[in-house]
């Protein structure tokens, strides 16, 4: 038999968030928000999803905040 499977990480873009302060960088921006979890794929099939929150993410450093 022979199986093909994975596990990784997928991210979903979900548009505009809020306008906020980067922490990190000092620059007022709007940030991007984004859906993301961990899942485990069969045949290229996702069978199991875990671990899902929501981000927001600085447009210029990538430092990212939940939601």
């Amino acid at each position: 038999m022979f199986f093909i499977f994975g596990f990784g990480s997928k991210e979903h873009e979900l548009g505009a968030g809020q306008t906020r302060t980067c922490g990190r960088c000092g620059n007022t921006t709007v940030w991007n928000r984004l859906r993301t979890a961990k899942q485990f794929t069969l045949f290229f099939i996702p069978i199991a999803r875990w671990g899902r929150r929501e981000l927001e993410v600085c447009t210029i450093c990538g430092n990212a905040v939940t939601v």
